[in-house]
């Protein structure tokens, strides 16, 4: 793959800034670092988000207690934050 392949032009907006400043500071040598930096951080936290969630959805599916009505759930709700909502229910 060539770099002109390779290349992907965006429109930082106020985030330029915020990329100069990490290359003029050192912390990178060119801008193209610091947005690789950002997409691996990003890479990294959706993965521990979406670990955090099938673990969660694991925990639900294994647990043995029965299932609360959704009709129950919304009186419950209703009877501790009034009627300021306007999700109606079934």
């Amino acid at each position: 793959m060539t770099a002109a392949q390779n290349t992907i032009r965006v429109d930082l907006g106020t985030l330029r800034r915020a990329v100069e400043e990490r290359v003029e500071s050192g912390s990178y040598a060119t801008p193209d670092e610091v947005i690789r930096a950002g997409l691996l951080a990003l890479q990294r936290e959706e993965a521990g988000l979406n670990e955090w969630l099938t673990r969660l959805a694991e925990e639900a599916l294994a647990d043995q207690r029965p299932s609360i009505p959704a009709a129950q759930v919304f009186r419950e709700l209703r009877a501790k934050y009034g009627r300021a909502s306007s999700v109606t229910t079934p």
